[in-house]
């Protein structure tokens, strides 16, 4: 099905689902101070300077709810959203290189696996990929460890605002050919742009889309 053969309800349940008003919840350096589970989370995981925070932003249509820098691996901590309600959205620390220590990215490193493995209420990761550059071996170690947490996951297009519209088409059929191979992965690619609003509508959609089957 295509990423943005949405119903109208969903369409509509999406938008809701978004537009209210969204505030930090928690932060969590380690595990010890991960919050309680309530209701469902939704991840966003990526390299880092992908674009996480970015889109957690525009989804929510807050300028500054998730702190965004130019400076790769400045989100340090499992982040913490909630609108009110039952989901919860989860910034988490980027991959790949970083401004900090050896030590302290083999920290976040191990955080962040952890979560993934213990997190029951955990529905889906959204694995964010710069869609200038398509799939990095970087990424590998991420699906990898996602498929052996037996995680559900799918991936995210961003930036595409600065992909020619001609050539966006091709990347994302190069980005779902490659992710084939990843039984966990969702087979089908979003794609957004934080700066432009592109496909943000298909991805709360098909968020709204995830809590509805669940419940289903």
């Amino acid at each position: 099905m295509a990423t943005n053969d949405y119903t109208r309800d969903e369409i509509e349940t999406g938008r809701k689902l978004f537009s209210v008003d969204w505030q930090f919840a928690a932060a969590a350096a380690n595990l010890d101070s991960l919050p309680k589970m309530r209701g469902v989370e939704i991840a966003f995981a990526g390299r880092s300077n992908v674009g996480k925070s970015s889109l957690i932003n525009a989804l929510t249509s807050r300028k500054a709810l998730a702190r965004t820098s130019r400076t790769p691996g400045r989100t340090q901590e499992l982040i913490f959203f909630n609108g009110g309600g039952e989901l919860n959205l989860v910034d988490m620390p980027g991959y790949g290189y970083a401004a900090a220590s050896k030590t302290r990215i083999a920290q976040w490193t191990d955080l962040i696996e952890r979560y993934l493995l213990g997190r029951a209420n955990l529905l889906r990761v959204y694995v964010l990929i710069d869609a200038r550059h398509g799939l990095k071996d970087t990424d590998v170690p991420t699906f990898k460890v996602l498929g052996n947490a037996a995680v559900s996951y799918q991936v995210v297009l961003t930036k595409t605002d600065e992909v020619k519209a001609a050539d966006l088409p091709k990347r994302i059929a190069e980005v779902e050919a490659g992710m084939a191979k990843y039984p966990s992965a969702f087979p089908t690619v979003l794609a957004t742009s934080s700066e432009t609003g592109f496909g943000l509508q298909d991805m709360r959609s098909a968020v709204a889309r995830l809590l509805a089957e669940r419940k289903a």
